[in-house]
């Protein structure tokens, strides 16, 4: 049934007369007598206002819609009255007001229209083109405009009805945009009317896991992943692969190509998955890639390490040291857990999960004996990440040679061939070739880090901010990352605070803008903007994507200028964070000064909130560029009296 049969123009009322919400019932109720629409008026209002004392029927957003299912209605109908100046309904001012009178027999048709209205109504845009609408005529327009595009969205939408998919999402860090893409992808199936099942490969492991049936019984597959994911579970099957970034924004096309079959077979027509996959590797090496595997595997070592010996800290800077007066055994305990321990393995272990991304796991080993060499080298990181190509590539190399071996020797090939060969090969350019000139490299750039000072300080700051701030979990947030835990795992821990200020900054500075700039933001947005609040604090930069996704040239550049001047504060205090991930979870712990280093956060959320609230128009003029400057200035003041 169509909304146009229960709400007739003449059921319309654009300046209602009440000024109460009594008086506003029995305006509302009279005109639909006076239609013919009410058998018994009085005993319709008398169910209107059982129903009011039950719980009022104000909704938010300057709504109200007062109803009853009642025996003194002859037939469904709904009045629509509408007060620019608005009216004081329960706890609120309302400016539209939908009276729902139904008769006890109604079938559910009817309802399931009314219903529908009601719908419509929690769209901001449309609400505002109710309150600016002309004529009666226009408003039922504005509902018969409203139902005919939900319709074809229904029928457009569930084209792939019965249609089952799987997926896998991941990215380097595994906890925002995993389970983003995860969730877009479902979103994505439902309105598509696809059975799916994603797994998500997450900072606490693989969850959901696909099972052999699920792959089979599936019309096609999506990977959105940033590291590793083992395609071999796969076979033969076309795999629509991309990065979790585009899970996240084209859910939808990634679903239509999979069933569509597109992707590519990952055995390529051969009959050995594993060769196939090898070459290529070795055509079109993922490098990025590679590193942010490596990258995802090492933070938690950082993060346990720098948390373990901030606690040290806690008994005095100089605990640990047995030949301080101020020595403290369990100090020392925590400072030999988190720095000889945990610390000594973060290049070992980025090393190794750079040559696992290339080579599988005989890659693992000679990929972590080749980070443990450029640490006790001195080449650090920057040698860490090289060791793990060198393993990961002499891995790829190696199965090659030794592809003609007898099937007799084959299985001594993944446990002893490989990772001794690898290992050696590795060892050596390792030793003799990366660590000398990369250990150089690492002794300069920190001396010239340390010789920081003033404004070079404050610009290396809001660079790194602002890199970190710029694409949110993108290739130059990576980067400027990559640069924060190579200065991390040499001990020099000011870079970091920098990073985690440009990571903080832009969701709690959108945060903010919900708050202080309510017309500029959708109700969903606003929503959006309470959960941005504690995902912030938390150093989960990823809550703002969705933010500048919608608003790119608003949001973006407002986030790079309020995490640099954030990121160049904290430098030019000389603030130090011996915990590069965690928040405000780690900050009063890890951070050499928490309230300059919460202030310099502070800062930086209040200019990016400043800028967003300057730039961006009001929700209705933005979603409506054919709005006049006359319709703006009347909306206003009405939507200030809402």
């Amino acid at each position: 049934m169509k909304i146009s049969s229960v709400l007739q123009p003449e059921n319309i009322i654009l300046d209602v007369t009440a000024t109460t919400k009594a008086e506003l019932i029995d305006e509302l109720a009279q005109k639909l007598n006076n239609n013919g629409y009410l058998s018994d008026i009085e005993q319709f209002k008398k169910d209107i206002w059982a129903r009011e004392e039950q719980v009022p029927t104000e909704v938010g957003f300057g709504i109200a819609i007062p109803h009853a299912k009642s025996a003194g209605v002859k037939a469904p109908a709904i009045i629509m009255g509408r007060s620019l100046s608005g009216i004081n309904y329960s706890t609120e001012s309302c400016n539209l007001f939908f009276m729902i009178a139904v008769d006890q027999h109604s079938s559910s048709e009817h309802l399931q229209t009314l219903s529908k209205i009601s719908t419509f109504l929690m769209d901001e845009l449309f609400r505002a083109k109710l309150i600016l609408a002309r004529d009666r005529e226009e408003i039922v327009r504005l509902f018969e405009q409203a139902e005919q595009q939900d319709t074809a969205a229904l029928h457009s939408d569930k084209k792939h009805a019965g249609k089952k998919i799987v997926g896998v999402t991941g990215c380097p860090t595994g906890i925002a945009h995993t389970f983003m893409a995860a969730e877009s992808l479902k979103n994505a199936a439902q309105e598509l009317g696809v059975q799916i099942k994603v797994q998500t490969n997450g900072s606490t492991g693989v969850e959901n896991e696909l099972t052999a049936e699920d792959i089979e019984q599936a019309d096609g597959i999506v990977v959105a992943a940033d590291v590793k994911v083992d395609m071999s579970v796969f076979g033969n099957r076309k795999v629509v692969q991309t990065s979790v970034k585009n899970g996240i924004h084209h859910a939808k096309d990634l679903i239509e190509e999979a069933i569509a079959g597109k992707g590519v077979a990952q055995n390529g027509g051969q009959s050995n998955l594993k060769e196939a996959k090898e070459k290529t590797r070795l055509k079109q090496p993922k490098i990025y890639s590679h590193i942010m595997n490596g990258v995802s595997f090492m933070i938690p070592f950082v993060v346990a390490g720098g948390i373990l010996i901030a606690l040290s800290f806690m008994f005095g800077i100089h605990a640990a040291d047995p030949t301080s007066p101020d020595y403290n055994p369990f100090a020392a305990f925590l400072s030999t857990a988190g720095g000889s321990a945990a610390f000594a393995l973060m290049v070992p272990v980025l090393a190794g999960y750079i040559a696992y991304s290339i080579a599988d796991r005989p890659g693992l080993a000679p990929g972590m004996i080749g980070g443990m060499l450029a640490t006790l080298g001195g080449s650090g990181f920057l040698g860490g990440m090289l060791a793990g190509f060198i393993a990961g590539y002499s891995i790829l190399a190696i199965k090659r040679l030794v592809r003609g071996i007898p099937d007799s020797l084959q299985s001594l090939s993944p446990v002893l061939i490989l990772p001794l060969v690898g290992s050696f090969v590795t060892a050596i350019i390792m030793y003799f070739v990366v660590n000398t000139p990369m250990a150089w490299i690492n002794v300069s750039l920190q001396g010239w880090l340390n010789s920081l000072t003033g404004t070079n300080a404050i610009l290396l700051g809001a660079l790194l901010a602002g890199m970190m701030a710029s694409d949110m979990g993108g290739p130059i947030n990576k980067t400027a990352s990559a640069f924060g835990l190579a200065m991390f795992a040499n001990q020099i821990f000011e870079p970091s605070a920098a990073l985690m200020v440009g990571g903080m900054v832009p969701p709690l500075g959108i945060a903010l803008a919900t708050t202080l700039f309510k017309n500029k933001f959708t109700i969903e947005e606003r929503n959006a903007g309470k959960a941005a609040y504690i995902m912030g604090a938390s150093f989960i930069t990823e809550a703002a994507i969705p933010f500048a996704a919608n608003d790119p040239l608003r949001i973006i550049p407002a986030n790079i200028v309020g995490a640099a001047i954030g990121g160049g504060m904290c430098m030019a205090l000389g603030i130090s964070l011996q915990a590069p991930h965690g928040g405000i979870f780690v900050i009063p712990i890890a951070a050499s000064n928490p309230l300059l280093y919460i202030l310099c956060i502070a800062v930086g959320s209040v200019v990016t909130a400043c800028i967003i609230g300057l730039l961006k128009k009001p929700v209705y003029q933005s979603k409506n560029n054919d709005q006049t400057e006359v319709e703006k200035s009347e909306l206003a003041p009405t939507m200030k009296s809402a």
